[in-house]
């Protein structure tokens, strides 16, 4: 009689040790050298000294700024008088300022983004495409007081001295004209490097998928490629206007940096933008202790004006690109 044979049951594996099975060890990064944490404290330390030194200036100039500044001054002209409190206020250079960031822009942001649209959907000819990027490069490290210069050298010739004050023939070559056109070259480098940067962060399958729909090149840049590079177009133009109403060397050398506007003719805003004045840079140039003017209190009072307006612009730079993150990005 055979028997049925029963399955056995494994040996049961021994017990382990206390505490459950021992945790993998992931490979562990070898201890930093002394050097490198050197460098690493270095590096803490000039952030917080470059952050120390921002809050310190702009609390300065803030606190300073704020002791002397009256509403009163934003609508009341300069003009001559015996004490500080007798010079009128800021309304013009106030305005200037305003004016000459319109005109700037005016000019740099529709050249800045077709030179970038062209640059990276076109390049051609090529050889054409790397002089381009060249002299933008080269503008872009160019000082202002030279870009000033070569103003100078042309707004002075006959054939455009109807943009300026002409007397018995001789063209002086300052105005509203001469200065915005040449601090549109400023703005000019920080509009086509942001522009560009949006284009290339689209990626090519939009292109690709929008030229099978039917479109052509011209249609897919200007419907679908602009606006989706909105932000950056935005944020290049925030930041060039902050170039141009920081800037004094064009403003002083084009300008005339008058305390007051001096217009030339008699059509309204024309008469303007062809004669002379000045601007917040400029006032604070004349009016520090150095200057002509050697009023200390409305040169900080100018000097916290235009802070505050470049602390906005730097604010909406911020503001575009965390709504711009927060829309997503092409790669997500």
């Amino acid at each position: 009689m055979t028997g049925v044979a029963t399955p056995t049951r494994p040996a049961a594996p021994p017990p382990g040790p206390p505490g459950g099975p021992p945790k993998a060890v992931g490979p562990q990064s070898p201890p930093w050298r002394l050097i490198d944490r050197l460098g690493l404290a270095a590096c803490w330390a000039m952030g917080i000294l470059f952050c120390a030194i921002a809050a310190a200036i702009v609390g300065y100039f803030l606190i300073q700024g704020l002791k002397y500044l009256r509403p009163e001054m934003l609508w009341t002209r300069p003009h001559q008088g015996f004490t500080q409190a007798q010079t009128g206020g800021l309304s013009d250079p106030l305005l200037g300022t305003l004016l000459v960031g319109a005109m700037g822009m005016a000019i740099a942001l529709p050249v800045g983004v077709a030179i970038a649209v062209w640059l990276s959907e076109y390049g051609r000819p090529s050889a054409l495409a790397r002089v381009v990027e060249s002299t933008i490069e080269a503008i872009a490290g160019t000082p202002s007081i030279v870009l000033a210069l070569f103003g100078t050298l042309i707004f002075s010739s006959t054939a455009l001295g109807f943009l300026t004050r002409t007397s018995a023939g001789v063209v002086f070559g300052r105005s509203f004209f001469a200065a915005g056109a040449m601090l549109s070259l400023v703005a000019l480098p920080l509009v086509v490097g942001s522009t560009r940067e949006g284009l290339q962060a689209i990626p090519q399958h939009i292109r690709e998928a929008s030229y099978a729909a039917g479109k052509t090149k011209a249609a897919t840049t200007r419907r679908i490629l602009l606006p989706a590079c909105r932000p950056q177009v935005a944020t290049g133009a925030m930041l060039g206007l902050g170039r141009i109403i920081g800037d004094t060397a064009i403003i002083v050398v084009l300008l005339g940096a008058t305390l007051t506007f001096e217009p030339v003719g008699g059509t309204w805003l024309l008469n303007t933008l062809k004669g002379t004045g000045g601007t917040l840079t400029s006032y604070v140039y004349q009016a520090s202790p150095t200057g002509e003017l050697n009023q200390p209190q409305k040169a900080y009072a100018a000097a916290t004006i235009l802070l505050l307006l470049v602390l906005v612009l730097n604010a909406a730079v911020d503001v575009v690109h965390r709504r711009a993150r927060r829309a997503g990005s092409w790669n997500s």
